[in-house]
């Protein structure tokens, strides 16, 4: 399955299926995607990375290991929802906030930062499963 050419073509794959995992992301609460579908292809990503190269080149390229980039998706989904009762109103309530930049405002909410959460834990958790069974030797 390691061929020349699947080995060469793999890293270029693998980015392209990340740039487009992390634009499902940005549309997703807007348009039909979103933190879900975004982390499986990223996950997908690492995991064809892994099946071309190795696992050891996939935890360099990940620099953390996948449980901590699942626990912070977490992290932030769970800061997402506690935000919305602070500012009482009912948990999960999308709040947002205009931020100036260079003249012009970007409107950034909280259901956002729930998405970015989502995906790192999908990120995360299914690229932990997939190392520890490309991990696995051969029986």
């Amino acid at each position: 399955m390691r061929t020349l050419i699947f080995r060469t073509v793999a890293p270029y794959l693998a980015s392209l299926m990340i740039l487009f995992s992390i634009f499902v992301l940005l549309r997703g609460h807007n348009e039909p995607g979103g933190g879900f579908i975004g982390g499986l292809i990223a996950a997908s990503a690492f995991a064809i990375y892994g099946i071309a190269c190795g696992v050891s080149p996939v935890r360099r390229a990940l620099h953390f290991h996948p449980m901590a980039i699942s626990g912070t998706g977490l992290l932030a989904s769970t800061a997402a929802g506690m935000l919305s009762i602070f500012f009482k109103v009912p948990f999960m309530t999308g709040l947002w906030l205009d931020i100036p930049l260079f003249g012009d405002s970007i409107a950034v909410s909280t259901v956002m930062l729930f998405d970015i959460g989502v995906y790192l834990v999908v990120v995360g958790s299914i690229t932990s499963i997939a190392l520890a069974l490309e991990e696995r030797p051969n029986s």
